[in-house]
């Protein structure tokens, strides 16, 4: 049976597609809003933050990553992890009772002159929707940032940073000179690896890591007890170690190469996002970040009545612009446009954190 051959499983005024916090906040004003939609996830709510390191806190702090005007409580007063923000949108969709259809990937997305058809490939097999209008909120973490060198895919050589205790009393090269990086190294440092960090540039950037972050780290290069190997990027890795190749000011390898011996691989280098479903549908992506054609005043790409939500706007982000606490104003802006007014659940919530006064809101 083909796709085109599917039963119609039903047909909704709106379909979400991605139930991160930017998708259940979409899903909340819809839902407010008296709004016939259906909702999908590929995986679990909030599934981006499920791996995660363990207790890793957020740059953000709680009423900027708070969704649909529902404070974050914790007794700390301080950053969240995204073990704590995944235990708060689970209390999201109870206390809003959010239909999310978890675990079925929306494989096809297409338009035509009455909406859209999407496929989707649960476990008990393909299903047929149709949708007036769509919104993406996919977000923009689906795939690492391949090195597509020698070794990349060997059994000690990972990409996801699980947790510092794997690396206990072993020898651990990260490669990257983020956030991420530095983090990784710092911590699991303190959980007794022996921590070398790789970069291609000759310092880190201070605009890159998080400001507390960055004189710890500089502190520890200082002291030795972890060693930073600055302009070097690695080209191959075998069994034993890595093969390094010093960089140019371009930070591009040069032919000066030499070998670093260690027991694990950290690539610390960063994720993109899946854009086939915005392929299928016709949006324009431009540029080398491939990012979407849409209006920011609505969210509305040059698909008309398909919508974006959230860190999917950015395209693929090398450096990043949307987090999700900028992304909030993504929710009303959409409901604005499918309702004609903005939802009360964002009135206060937008006001105060993005700049949007009580006279623009009750304007619209």
């Amino acid at each position: 049976m083909t796709t085109t051959s599917l039963p119609i499983t039903s047909a909704h005024d709106v379909a979400i597609i991605g139930a991160g916090p930017i998708g259940l906040e979409v899903a909340v004003c819809l839902k407010q809003a008296g709004i016939d939609y259906i909702h999908f996830d590929a995986h679990q709510v909030g599934y981006t933050m499920t791996w995660w390191p363990r207790n890793t806190n957020f740059f953000s702090t709680t009423e900027r990553l708070a969704i649909a005007g529902v404070p974050i409580p914790n007794n700390h007063q301080q950053r969240i992890t995204g073990e704590e923000y995944l235990a708060y949108l689970r209390s999201v969709v109870e206390l809003f009772d959010l239909h999310v259809q978890t675990y079925e990937p929306v494989i096809e997305l297409m338009r035509d002159q009455e909406g859209f058809t999407l496929i989707t490939q649960p476990l008990s097999g393909l299903r047929r929707y149709r949708a007036r209008r769509v919104v993406l909120a996919i977000g923009d973490m689906h795939f690492p940032h391949r090195l597509n060198i020698p070794g990349e895919d060997l059994p000690h050589v990972s990409h996801y940073f699980r947790d510092p205790h794997d690396y206990f009393r072993r020898r651990l090269l990260i490669i990257g000179g983020k956030n991420s990086a530095v983090e990784a190294a710092l911590r699991c440092w303190r959980a007794g690896a022996q921590v070398t960090l790789s970069y291609r540039r000759a310092q880190l950037d201070a605009q890159r890591v998080k400001h507390w972050l960055l004189p710890d780290f500089a502190a520890q290069v200082e002291a030795g007890t972890i060693r930073f190997l600055p302009q070097t990027t690695p080209v191959a890795i075998d069994a034993g170690g890595v093969w390094l190749a010093h960089t140019n000011k371009e930070g591009l390898p040069t032919a000066e190469q030499f070998y670093h011996p260690t027991d694990f691989v950290l690539l610390a280098t960063g994720f993109r996002g899946d854009q086939r479903l915005l392929e299928q549908a016709g949006v324009i992506l431009q540029g080398p970040n491939r990012v979407p054609v849409y209006d920011p005043n609505t969210m509305e790409t040059n698909v008309p009545g398909l919508y974006l939500a959230g860190t999917v706007a950015a395209g693929i982000q090398q450096r990043y612009t949307l987090f999700i606490e900028n992304c909030h104003e993504h929710a009303g802006k959409i409901a604005q446009a499918l309702t004609g007014r903005w939802p009360a659940r964002l009135g206060d919530v937008a006001a105060r954190n993005y700049q949007l006064s009580f006279e623009q809101i009750a304007a619209n």
